[in-house]
């Protein structure tokens, strides 16, 4: 249930790698609306929650904080909007918008073999930059944009979470970073823009987690963002 106190994420990729981390990890902290596509993450919802084996009935203290979890086909048309929607209608509000939901298919064998890459180009955008910018452009209509002095006291914020390989160049990542680095030159456009009434944006851009940087730190570098005043930002987790 909504605490009405506690700051209200939303989440998309929630069950991803990151997405469960984020929501395991801060659950209690946040009023969080999960989105997810097919897997849920591994936190009490409406769903599911725990249940003590012996005690079946007794109240289980992790249950009070439970997550909104959300099921959506992004890419679908008005699926952004029936979240957005719902969201604001559960809570309220929404104060961080964590822009997690992520396309990749590596080409290890370059954009020439074949096909493959060309036909990838669409999926690729659509997911990693065309939600993001729906997400934030339907925020910003329902909800921010006539807000400006409730936004800056709230310090709302967006956090959409790039990569390392929208600055570097790895073999077989052609697509996969150059929508990553769509979506950086996405964050400064939107923190530029929104800043009029009183929105950040910001985003991260890790290397390869949990292989290189544990993803608890990536999760936490985006709870660090919601909690600073940084606007226009990519910065790197685990260089």
């Amino acid at each position: 249930m909504p605490t009405g106190e506690r700051r209200v994420c939303l989440i998309t990729g929630a069950g991803g790698t990151l997405g469960n981390v984020f929501c395991r990890s801060y659950y209690t902290d946040y009023d969080i609306v999960a989105v997810c596509r097919t897997r849920t993450p591994a936190v009490p919802s409406q769903l599911e929650w725990f249940v003590d084996p012996l005690e079946p009935e007794k109240p289980v203290p992790e249950n009070v904080s439970r997550v909104f979890v959300i099921r959506a086909d992004l890419t679908a048309p008005g699926e952004v909007e029936r979240v957005v929607d719902l969201a604001l209608a559960r809570f309220g509000k929404v104060d961080l918008l964590v822009n997690n939901a992520a396309h990749v298919q590596l080409h290890p064998r370059g954009i020439v073999d074949g096909d493959a890459a060309l036909e990838q180009f669409d999926p690729h955008f659509t997911l990693n930059v065309a939600v993001p910018l729906r997400f934030s452009a339907r925020l910003a209509q329902r909800f921010w944009l006539h807000a400006g002095p409730e936004n800056r006291a709230a310090n709302r914020n967006i956090v959409n979470v790039s990569s390392i390989s929208g600055s570097e160049v790895y073999p077989g990542q052609t697509l996969y970073s150059a929508s990553k680095a769509a979506l950086n030159q996405l964050t400064r456009n939107i923190a530029e823009e929104f800043g009029e009434f009183g929105v950040r944006a910001n985003a991260i851009a890790p290397t390869t987690f949990p292989a290189l940087v544990p993803t608890e730190q990536v999760a936490k570098a985006i709870v660090e963002l919601d909690e600073g005043s940084y606007t226009g930002g990519v910065f790197g987790v685990g260089e």
